[in-house]
């Protein structure tokens, strides 16, 4: 049985590929087979509130985790979600720049892919490989010319600078990942490769 986190992780990851895969397609595709229908209602219901009894529950969790254990066995072999540290990241290879990445990434219920020890980075690493394509990372210059943070405001832990990085003394506020691995400051303008975390 899947871990709480672990479900929400690749549910959250499996609805950000689902949703980039159903734009542009034309009105009347059918639902994909095989999709579990939430049970019919009757009239006496309570919105927001679901009538069904514990162990039709449990049932319909169970049908939903394995299908999301499937969806997440094609995506892995599709190379469209690579894991590490309890978390999930993703692509559907798309560019943007740094704050259009952060509005997809939140859209879909993630955030822009932030490495926080190595493991994490080659996560991130394979797709900027797969792609041939940088990707920004959610780590951004503080008020302090090359002193750079996470999102949060709190201080980096761990780094994967590139030689002589950062170097934009003020004038790249945002770090993107080179196809070696390794981090540079970039202005926050350029089109990178969309890598949400989940």
């Amino acid at each position: 049985m899947l871990s709480p986190q672990l479900f929400h992780n690749i549910f959250g990851a499996a609805f950000f590929l689902l949703l980039c895969c159903a734009q542009g397609k034309p009105p009347g595709i059918p639902p994909l087979p095989s999709f579990v229908r939430l049970p019919e209602y009757d009239e006496g219901f309570i919105p927001g509130f679901l009538p069904l009894v514990d162990n039709e529950m449990e049932d319909f969790i169970r049908q939903l985790e394995h299908q999301i254990s499937r969806l997440a066995g094609v995506l892995s072999l599709e190379k469209m979600i690579t894991a590490s540290g309890g978390k999930l990241f993703a692509t559907n290879g798309e560019k943007a720049d740094f704050q259009t990445t952060l509005k997809k990434c939140k859209e879909v219920g993630g955030s822009i892919a932030t490495p926080r020890n190595p493991g994490e980075n080659d996560a991130i690493l394979y797709f900027v490989k797969k792609f041939n394509a940088y990707a920004y990372l959610g780590i951004k210059e503080s008020l302090i010319p090359s002193n750079f943070q996470f999102l949060d405001g709190t201080q980096l832990s761990y780094t994967n600078w590139h030689l002589s990085e950062p170097s934009g003394k003020g004038e790249e506020a945002c770090v993107e990942m080179y196809t070696d691995g390794t981090w540079n400051d970039k202005k926050c303008n350029q089109n990178r490769l969309i890598v949400c975390q989940f």
